[in-house]
């Protein structure tokens, strides 16, 4: 007896229901892959930005909220500011290197942007920056009307250098554009910070400060040296990060719950599937039986069938769920209104993702399997000549 041809002539018996059943178990797995995927790869973006960063700590305005720490680690603006004279205090201070930035957002090319104000000369030195095409910053003239870009900023906004663009009635000139850094700077617009002042009429003010110290077994005294000269707010980009992350670990926790509760639902789709086929199939397994079948071979064939329903079902969800990844990333990261501003929401395959995807689809199809293949194999002859 071929269990094989057995399981796939029972499985394609009924083309409606085991059309319906894949399409309950590959909606699970979608939404499993959909979720986890967007939510891993959030987690992965943090990370990046805030290696991008560059620097040890970071000084904020003091009592910031962890929603404007998130957004200077993801590139985006801040409600508070600092006063420039608080720079001015802690460049002051010895084996502190440190620079200011002053983020304002804005449309360019018609699409959100951020611009940040920096000292040029100091943050080409703290970043260690390299151009792609074009010119940096005259640092004999710090008021220049001239932007140097990230190159993702650039492709996005079809850019180049000698184009010039206008913000709030200032025409700037692009005059360079950055090599890739993997981080925020790729999306960001660099101008004098003079210029950000002037454009964005916040003249005295920037938004933080990134700091490099000699020595980062101090940095308890390094703190201590900066809040005596300010009132201010001091992290470093680990403690940044895992404040982040602790926000982006909740929101990820609530996709694995809506994930998990989308599996259940596919788990009893498959036991009602083979509870009624256990039923349908009662006649051909008294047959089976009183021809000598064994009950183990009862056994295997129906929890192979539902194994198939759980492969086949886990191979078109994560088909599924990488579509719906690429279609749902760009309307979040259009949500402006999202608590999670400035993490870009990607929709990367990850073979990892692929492999445990299909592996529990087939581990729970099988589990799902269990009892109705024990009730078909406990059948006897007997049984199904009295029913």
């Amino acid at each position: 007896m071929n269990l094989c041809k057995l399981v796939t002539n029972n499985l394609f018996r009924r083309k409606g229901r085991f059309a319906f059943t894949l399409l309950g178990i590959s909606i699970g797995m979608a939404s499993f892959v959909a979720l986890l995927s967007i939510g891993g790869n959030m987690q992965s973006a943090v990370k990046s930005q805030a290696e991008g960063l560059g620097a040890n700590f970071l000084i904020m305005p003091e009592n910031i909220c962890i929603y404007n720490q998130m957004a200077i680690v993801t590139g985006e603006t801040i409600s508070e500011q600092l006063q420039y004279d608080v720079y001015e205090s802690v460049k002051e201070l010895d084996e502190i290197t440190v620079i200011p930035h002053l983020t304002q957002k804005t449309a360019i090319s018609e699409m959100p942007s951020v611009v940040a104000g920096i000292l040029p000369e100091e943050t080409l030195s703290f970043k260690g920056w390299t151009l792609a095409s074009g010119e940096y910053f005259d640092v004999q003239n710090p008021d220049e009307n001239a932007a140097v870009i990230g190159i993702n900023f650039a492709d996005t906004r079809e850019l180049d250098v000698g184009d010039t663009v206008t913000i709030r009635g200032h025409e700037l000139t692009i005059k360079g554009i950055l090599a890739q850094t993997n981080g925020n700077d790729d999306m960001t617009m660099f101008v004098p910070l003079s210029v950000a002042q002037r454009v964005f009429d916040k003249e005295g003010y920037i938004s933080y400060l990134s700091a490099k110290v000699a020595d980062m077994t101090k940095m308890e005294f390094y703190e201590a040296e900066i809040l005596s000269v300010a009132s201010v707010q001091v992290a470093t980009n680990d403690q940044l990060l895992e404040s982040v992350l602790s926000i982006l670990g909740s929101v990820n926790s609530t996709l694995q719950l809506i994930a998990g509760v989308a599996l259940i639902a596919a788990a009893f789709g498959i036991i009602n599937t083979m509870m009624t086929a256990v039923y349908e199939r009662r006649r051909e397994i008294g047959i089976l039986r009183a021809i000598g079948g064994k009950k183990g071979f009862l056994f295997r064939s129906f929890l192979l069938e539902s194994g198939l329903y759980g492969f086949l079902g886990g191979i078109v969800g994560v088909v599924v769920g990488y579509g719906v990844s690429l279609f749902a990333a760009p309307i979040i990261n259009k949500d402006e209104l999202s608590m999670l501003k400035g993490v870009s929401a990607q929709a990367d395959i990850d073979f990892k993702l692929v492999v445990i995807a299909v592996g529990v689809s087939l581990g729970i199809s099988i589990l799902s399997g269990l009892y109705p293949a024990w009730r078909a194999a406990k059948l006897t002859p007997m049984e199904v000549i009295n029913s």
